[in-house]
């Protein structure tokens, strides 16, 4: 195997010193232009490439993000990874992804194998299993800038990129009882985390502030809102006296797996039950009927995250310990819940 050329064998083949090597690869102002061109000739010819590693050693930089996402297999988590690397790339850093499929045994792991690894910063959103966030904390002693999205801690401070998850879910059942819903209910998430939390008070506050009554019973608790967990509380729906005339779910996943067993029920939507879901998937625009959702931005989430960061790893100024950026949502109304239409 080829050894690699390295800075000493450049200097070697052109009689200069290492130190004049290095700064004319670097550019430095004080070596001319002639010497410049010679060493990057000779570079070429010697396929020489700079020790990325060792000068980052020099500038006490990486140029490198780890990310920790609970699942890469979920919509959202995979949209906002774009965003993350669009503007990483953008910006000459790189990408390092772990997932923690959404378990706190491996989310501590991950967090160590990042203290670890050289990283400028970490870009993070807790698992589903997360209550304390003190593996996190390391980092902030190292020096180590993060910046959580989506689901985030609430026992310390920390950067944050969010949306407001009460005011979104209020839209969505407001929505639901302007198209003149009546009785409507809730598939709800882990009530663990605060964004599903957030969900469900939200869809509390519309009822309360149209007078429309509280049934507890209309209210379905899953653990990860999967397709299964949805189809389990859609047939929960079917064996209660009476339907409800609504549905607000809080991913889009569990309202696609309603349509589709309401339907098979021979249930017509949105004649008789409108649907909301949460999320704005792809299968949201291809289930029949097309399903109303809150966009939550995800992509833009990633962008604003990896903006944050990088932020906070060059502007040796930025003296403000964290932040917490919201970014809007919006209603995309299609025919699952158009009532009056």
């Amino acid at each position: 195997m080829k050894n690699r050329v390295t800075l000493k064998d450049l200097a070697k083949e052109l009689k200069l010193s290492p130190s004049t090597i290095s700064r004319a690869i670097g550019g430095h102002p004080a070596i001319s232009d002639a010497t410049k061109k010679r060493v990057k000739k000779k570079a070429e010819e010697l396929g020489f490439t700079p020790n990325s590693i060792a000068a980052s050693f020099r500038n006490k930089k990486t140029r490198s993000i780890g990310i920790i996402v609970p699942r890469i297999d979920i919509h959202f988590h995979s949209l906002v990874i774009s965003g993350i690397e669009d503007f990483a790339y953008k910006n000459d850093y790189n990408v390092t992804i772990f997932q923690s499929k959404d378990s706190l045994k491996r989310e501590k792991e991950i967090t160590k194998i990042l203290q670890t690894r050289m990283v400028d910063g970490i870009i993070g959103c807790l698992s589903i299993e997360t209550e304390n966030c003190d593996h996190f904390k390391k980092f902030n002693k190292l020096g180590v800038p993060l910046v959580f999205y989506d689901r985030v801690p609430t026992d310390f401070d920390a950067n944050k990129i969010v949306i407001n998850d009460f005011e979104s879910a209020y839209t969505a059942t407001k929505h639901l009882i302007k198209s003149g819903c009546k009785k409507i209910g809730h598939i709800a998430g882990s009530q663990k985390t605060s964004i599903f939390k957030a969900r469900l008070e939200g869809y509390k506050a519309a009822l309360k502030k149209y007078k429309i009554p509280l049934d507890e019973s209309l209210i379905m608790y899953t653990k990860n809102l999967s397709y299964d967990e949805g189809v389990s509380s859609a047939k929960k729906y079917l064996n209660l006296p009476e339907l409800p005339d609504g549905i607000f779910c809080a991913n889009d996943y569990s309202a696609v797996s309603v349509i589709q067993v309401f339907r098979k029920a021979n249930i017509k939507i949105p004649e008789q039950v409108a649907i909301v879901g949460f999320s704005n998937y792809p299968i949201s625009r291809i289930i029949e009927p097309n399903l109303t959702t809150i966009n939550d931005r995800a992509f833009q989430m990633g962008e604003s995250s990896t903006k944050l960061l990088i932020r906070k790893i060059e502007d040796e100024n930025d003296i403000i310990d964290s932040e917490i950026i919201t970014l809007k949502t919006e209603l995309i109304i299609r025919e699952s819940s158009k009532l009056n239409a």
